[in-house]
């Protein structure tokens, strides 16, 4: 498996030749000339996971994607992409990419703030070789997560919460995503480096360059 981390909430997740991206939004840059997809997977509506305008123009360059996301935020779908290239899914939904198997998992937002209305959540588990991208939520499914994109900042979270989820999971790898609020990310790292579990290795991937797993 290969992943291209193209910042913050965006990964192109490559699986014996199956290609998937995962949450093309307003704060990730250089997706938008990735070809060959075959989905396209959106968590929830947030703006730095779902950019309507760009999701529609990478639906447009890659024929065969599908369009993957939380029945709650079908409203937000593009109207120029055919309805026979959306897939509706909620929390616990088993489905698969070209014979790469996938879970949904979670379905809620984490709190950002009482008076901020709460949005729908989704993560996505890869059954192999085990990874789970978590969006925007903190769960903890009954799940074997070998590699965990663990979130290390955003106004729901603070670094207490990134690394007590890491030591909760305990995967034998993690790597940071959604840093892109953060002016200096690599004080973060070296934080969360120093406090992870023993046994997991914690990555930092290059941007926009794939890392082998």
């Amino acid at each position: 498996m290969k992943i291209t981390h193209f910042g913050h909430a965006c990964l192109l997740v490559e699986i014996a030749g199956t290609r998937v991206l995962i949450d093309p939004g307003t704060l990730a840059k250089g997706f938008s000339e990735v070809r060959s997809l075959d989905a396209i997977l959106i968590s929830h509506e947030h703006f730095d996971h779902f950019d309507r305008a760009r999701v529609s123009a990478l639906m447009d360059s890659n024929p065969d994607a599908t369009l993957v996301l939380d029945r709650a935020i079908a409203r937000e779908v593009p109207e120029s992409i055919e309805p026979t290239r959306i897939k509706l899914v909620s929390s616990g939904y088993k489905f698969d990419v070209r014979g790469v198997a996938l879970e949904t998992v979670g379905g809620e937002h984490a709190t950002i703030h009482p008076d901020i209305p709460n949005t729908s959540n989704i993560g996505f588990y890869f059954t192999e070789p085990g990874l789970l991208y978590p969006g925007d939520e903190f769960l903890t499914p009954a799940l074997d997560a070998r590699i965990l994109a663990l979130p290390v900042s955003g106004p729901w979270q603070s670094l207490a919460d990134a690394v007590n989820y890491l030591r909760l999971i305990e995967p034998p790898v993690a790597f940071a995503i959604h840093e892109a609020a953060l002016t200096e990310p690599e004080v973060w790292y070296g934080l969360i480096d120093s406090l992870k579990p023993a046994s997991t290795e914690f990555k930092v991937l290059k941007p926009r360059k794939p890392t082998e797993f």
